[in-house]
């Protein structure tokens, strides 16, 4: 058994515990049920942002402790304040060390939509998701079937939120061109194996339908690798441990954008590949 299906497993489990000490009705009361959704697809095409969804995780499978010592409100704050079109949040306990609490404490203090990261396998998490103040869920192609994705896909719209389909290969991609979907992240991660390479964002991109925005997700490490993936037609831009693994998580995402925004003016003026 991959680390993939050992987390399945467990959120099979995990769903169930919770949905007896919650039930739908009582996350349905939630305040954030009344707010209109902040457009992740919105954000994310605003050219006054960065494109990058700065993603809050302590650790991982793959990495272990990545940073325990930071505050969800200290980072996402200065992600926020710093460009980021989005925000993702961990919300995964046991294998990422996350929670619900730190959606809801980034939703207090930040203004731009926030991505539940979670292993989505049931619409109760999606009403969860909702009940947190979070704008865009993750579905991920490996574990659902293309019907379960699309019917999963249909509940989050009918809530208002949107839609990021993560896929790792051509077979996920060409299985699941729903229309409810907003954006298409490709996982340069092999969630079985955990290596990773941005050749399958190169090699995915030119099959992503034009009518999804396109995000690479994972192993983007320096802003060169930004401006690459835009001649790839890509928009987003999920990073999360390249930032996390600092001391001050979001002083580095702000000298990162800094560094992607004079790189940017220096190819408009160059008019020339960097």
């Amino acid at each position: 058994m991959n680390i993939l299906d050992k987390i399945i497993e467990r959120k099979i489990k995990e769903v169930e515990q919770r949905k007896r000490l919650t039930p739908p009705s009582v996350l349905e009361k939630s305040a954030y049920f009344e707010l209109p959704n902040i457009s992740f697809r919105k954000f994310l095409t605003d050219p006054s942002r960065t494109g990058i969804i700065a993603e809050f995780k302590r650790k991982s499978p793959s990495k272990g402790i990545i940073n325990d010592k930071v505050t969800v409100e200290e980072v996402v704050s200065a992600y926020d304040n710093c460009g980021a079109s989005a925000v993702s949040v961990l919300t995964d306990i046991d294998f990422f060390g996350g929670s619900d609490e730190d959606l809801l404490h980034a939703r207090d203090v930040i203004k731009c939509p926030i991505l539940r990261k979670e292993f989505i396998i049931d619409e109760y998490q999606i009403l969860e998701a909702k009940s947190m103040g979070a704008n865009v869920i993750l579905l991920i192609a490996a574990v659902l079937e293309p019907q379960r994705l699309k019917a999963l896909a249909a509940f989050t719209k009918s809530l208002g939120m949107e839609i990021l389909m993560e896929v790792h290969d051509l077979e996920e991609l060409e299985a699941n061109h729903w229309d409810e979907i907003d954006a298409i992240g490709v996982n340069n991660r092999n969630l079985k194996t955990f290596e990773v390479s941005l050749e399958t964002s190169y090699k995915l991109s030119e099959e992503i339908p034009d009518r999804f925005i396109k995000v690479s997700e994972s192993g983007i490490h320096d802003v060169k690798t930004i401006l690459q993936l835009k001649e790839y037609g890509f928009e987003g831009f999920l990073i999360g441990e390249n930032f996390m693994k600092n001391s001050n998580p979001g002083e580095a995402f702000g000298a990162f954008t800094n560094e992607l925004r004079e790189l940017q003016l220096k190819q408009f003026q160059t008019k020339k590949p960097i």
